[in-house]
């Protein structure tokens, strides 16, 4: 008969810091988790951030989860201001929690001089969440302001390009073709062939291949034929993330060969961005989010940009709340599969492809032959890749 061996005991250091998480959660209310030994400095100055943040919450001040706004550890009022705590954070918790915090500052409680105050955007670190901010609160913002504002949306945007433009370039570039070449270079040195019609020299007592003749190949790019490429993209609120990186998509694509892009903003009216695609920087400052949608009169228009519909691709990004006559979107979705044009509907395109949208809308669009989902703008270039180089 054997008896399982005794559990470790779990450090003291270990409980400690275990228990000083729950204090830091459920804030003042939950300071008898610690049995009286009170919070370390490290974890007074956390739950200082925490409760300049969360202590503004009159939904976990009822629920007794949080203290009042402005409590230290409950040791008095914060004198924190949105700097401050913008640097103590940024000392205090990893990049994920940060983030998570600006997100909730700027969208939840909607503290604006995160994203407004010039001594924040001097020295904030860029990242999606301020990107977002910014373009929700830039028509708050004096132009020099504006001006602080704009290194976010640089850095980001070239930081989205640099991960999206390798896998969108090799996506749509095309095979090359391996044709037998006169010109003998290294680099185009094809072994297989080599090997296999100099098998007739095969020397078994050395146990090698002499090469008598070498073979070569060129490196010529497979033709494509010319196809379109027409993005859609919901403006309202809900589709910022969207937004963002439709504008990366759309500038990866321009200019490859063979394709021919178009962006296209819409909410109630529609603008066409594509003169624009070049500098998605510029685009993203001018782009203005909210407001209602009509996703009618956004696919009406993209429809008119079709040159030959079997050579189209139609990608309509949006949450599918159609503010206009649904039934009518759906018979124009419906026309456009009918005549032969690849078509994409997309909940979401974004890093996360987790989207909120009106599934019985996108029913209706997969009822009618459209490809409906969501996707990463990586995932979106390898898809419509494998028609174009088709």
């Amino acid at each position: 008969m054997t008896t399982d061996p005794t559990p470790e005991p779990v450090s003291t250091s270990t409980s400690i810091q275990a228990l000083e998480r729950w204090r830091l959660v459920l804030g003042e209310p939950g300071e008898s988790v610690l049995n009286g030994q009170g919070l370390s400095g490290e974890g007074a100055a956390r739950d200082a951030a925490l409760g300049w943040l969360y202590g503004r919450d009159e939904g976990l001040r009822k629920r007794g989860i949080r203290g009042g706004f402005g409590k230290q550890g409950g040791n008095g009022p914060s004198v924190l201001n949105t700097v401050d705590w913008l640097n103590d954070i940024a000392k205090l918790f990893p990049k994920e929690t940060i983030e998570r915090l600006q997100r909730d500052a700027v969208e939840k409680y909607e503290i604006h001089d995160v994203v407004t105050n010039p001594a924040v955007l001097e020295t904030i670190t860029p990242n999606q969440t301020l990107l977002k901010a910014v373009l929700r609160t830039k028509h708050l913002m004096n132009p020099e302001v504006l001006r602080l504002a704009r290194r976010i949306v640089e850095a980001v945007v070239r930081d989205l390009m640099e991960k999206l433009k390798a896998d969108i370039r090799n996506s749509f570039s095309g095979s090359r073709s391996r044709r037998p070449s006169r010109f003998k270079q290294a680099r185009n040195f094809d072994v297989k062939r080599t090997i296999r019609d100099n098998l007739g020299h095969y020397q078994p007592a050395e146990r090698r291949v002499l090469i008598e003749t070498p073979y070569f190949f060129s490196r010529t790019r497979r033709h494509l034929d010319r196809w379109q490429v027409i993005l859609l993209v919901d403006q309202s609120g809900s589709m910022t993330d969207s937004v963002i990186h439709s504008a990366v998509t759309a500038a990866c694509l321009w200019g490859l060969p063979g394709i021919k892009t178009h962006l296209v903003a819409f909410d109630t009216d529609v603008v066409d961005l594509t003169s624009e695609v070049d500098d998605p920087v510029d685009l993203l400052m001018k782009v203005q989010l909210g407001g209602g949608t009509n996703i009618t009169r956004a696919v009406q228009y993209g429809s008119g940009l079709i040159e030959n519909p079997r050579r189209s691709i139609f990608v309509l990004i949006s949450d599918f709340y159609e503010g206009g006559d649904a039934s009518h979107l759906v018979r124009l979705v419906g026309n456009l599969v009918d005549q032969g044009t690849k078509v994409f509907c997309l909940a979401a395109l974004d890093a996360d492809a987790n989207p909120d949208y009106d599934a019985h809308t996108a029913q209706r669009f997969a009822n009618v032959g459209a490809a409906v989902g969501a996707m990463t703008p990586g995932e979106l270039a390898a898809f419509v890749a494998e028609h174009v180089n088709r």
